[in-house]
C-alpha cells in the first residue's frame, strides 16, 4: 500500500509543477503581447500559445487537485493507505488558502488571454510584469509549509 502512495504522491507533483509552469509563463506570454504592438501574426501566434497553455494549465490543476484529494482522504477509503495530515493540520489550511490564491491568479491571467479575442486590452507591460512575479513567492510559502509543517 506504501509503494501506491508514493506513487500518488509522485504524479501529483508531477501534475503540481507542470500546472506551476503555465501559472509562471502564461503571464509572460501576456508581458510579450502587451509589447508586441500592432504586429497581427505576433499577436495572434502569442494568443494561440496563451490559449492552449490556459487550456493545459486547467488540466494540469485539475489532476493535481484529485490527487492530492486522494493524498489527504484516502486513508479514509482504502485501508492503510498513509496521509501526511496528522493534527494540527493548519498547514495544510495555509497551504490550501494560497493554492486558491494562484488558481485564482491563473483564472485572471486566462480571462485576459481570453478577452483578447473579444477586444478587450491588457493592463500595461509594468503591470503584468509585477503580476508575473507574485506566484513566486506563493510557491514559496506553499513549499515551506509542506515542509515545515510549523502549525
Amino acid at each position: 500500500m506504501y509503494a501506491t502512495y508514493l506513487w500518488v504522491k509522485s504524479f501529483h507533483l508531477l501534475f503540481v509543477v507542470a500546472w506551476m509552469s503555465s501559472v509562471f509563463y502564461l503571464p509572460r506570454i501576456l508581458v510579450n503581447l502587451a509589447e508586441a504592438g500592432e504586429e497581427p501574426a505576433v499577436r495572434a501566434r502569442l494568443a494561440l500559445m496563451g490559449r492552449r497553455l490556459y487550456r493545459f494549465g486547467h488540466t494540469m490543476f485539475g489532476l493535481a487537485a484529485l490527487l492530492g484529494v486522494v493524498l489527504w482522504l484516502g486513508y479514509r477509503v482504502v485501508d492503510g493507505f498513509p496521509t501526511m495530515v496528522g493534527s494540527p493540520a493548519g498547514w495544510l489550511h495555509a497551504k490550501l488558502a494560497l493554492v486558491a490564491l494562484l488558481l485564482a491568479h491563473f483564472i485572471v491571467a486566462g480571462r485576459w488571454v481570453k478577452g483578447l479575442d473579444k477586444g478587450r486590452g491588457l493592463p500595461s507591460s509594468k503591470a503584468l510584469r509585477i503580476f508575473n512575479e507574485l506566484p513566486v513567492l506563493a510557491l514559496l510559502a506553499i513549499v515551506w509549509l509542506v515542509l515545515a509543517k510549523p502549525f
